[in-house]
């Protein structure tokens, strides 16, 4: 019989790889290795949702646009995060569109509120049932007649935990925005170049770090520097709190870290957001909720 030709042989050989492909190959400790599912598995839904359908705002008066159209007034409609002004396109506006703001947004922030106040003003909130949550707080814990009058860091942390377990526990799916607390050393650094500005400080605007604009002594120094040390402080908490909550997004100091010049300021008072720096607060806020990590 003759011996099959090389052809041959090469036949066999891909015929004899294909009848053990179709059984199974078998590994080198005798058995067969696992079979890969043939079913997918079923894909998780992302814990935070980069399109939220309703948006609820807590804080204090950047939230309500305070001295950004008239001096002394609150001026919800152009608020970074509920506003309906073209101009700075809100949040709100950004997530929902004008329709949508119109009927879903809602700004439970209070010109002058604190830290402390959040609790009360989240439970307005959790009325609503919002997929959003903003929150920009802690100016005025600063802000305060002076450095000794400062909201003490370990109250701060207190009450921000309060809110955040009150919004919890009516509403463990909501999504929370934490926005950082401003350079409110950069709010003097910027603003004392203004003759204006600074009179309208003496006015008692944020006296612990905005008092006696043009004193460089280094008593005065000493003192805003501690001011910036407990805002510094009171972001640290904003991001070790935020954090502990898997629906919850710091802003990563971006409010802080922004450089703002003297056109994102309020020319009433050389200290609130003007509509630009509406516009600026609810770009922050807009890349960070839409980003696809935290």
């Amino acid at each position: 019989m003759r011996k099959p030709s090389h052809r041959v042989r090469a036949v066999l050989a891909v015929v004899t790889a294909v009848v053990l492909g179709a059984a199974g190959c078998v590994g080198g400790d005798g058995r067969s290795p696992a079979p890969h599912s043939t079913t997918a598995r079923a894909a998780r839904p992302p814990v935070w949702d980069r399109s939220p359908d309703s948006i609820a705002a807590v804080g204090d008066s950047i939230t309500r646009g305070f001295d950004a159209c008239t001096v002394l007034s609150d001026c919800p409609e152009v608020s970074w995060a509920t506003g309906s002004d073209a101009r700075v396109d809100s949040l709100a506006v950004r997530l929902l569109g004008v329709t949508g703001a119109a009927e879903r947004s809602w700004n439970y922030a209070v010109t002058g509120a604190r830290m402390a106040d959040l609790p009360e003003q989240m439970e307005q909130a959790v009325a609503r049932r919002p997929e959003l949550v903003t929150v920009m707080v802690g100016a005025n814990d600063a802000c305060r007649s002076s450095a000794s009058a400062m909201t003490p860091v370990a109250d701060f942390r207190a009450d921000f935990e309060e809110a955040l377990g009150t919004l919890r526990s009516a509403l463990p799916k909501t999504q929370v925005y934490v926005s950082s607390v401003p350079n409110l050393k950069r709010l003097w650094s910027e603003g004392r170049s203004n003759p204006l500005g600074k009179q309208v400080w003496k006015l008692g605007i944020c006296p612990s770090m905005l008092g006696d604009a043009d004193d460089l002594t280094s008593a005065a120094m000493l003192r805003r520097d501690a001011v910036q040390q407990r805002v510094v402080a009171y972001n640290k908490v904003l991001a070790e709190v935020c954090a502990k909550d898997r629906r919850c997004r710091f802003d990563g100091n971006a409010v802080h870290d922004y450089r703002f010049g003297t056109d994102q300021l309020s020319h009433w008072d050389w200290f609130h957001p003007s509509k630009d720096g509406q516009a600026r607060l609810a770009e922050i806020a807009y890349r960070r909720i839409t980003a696809r990590n935290p």
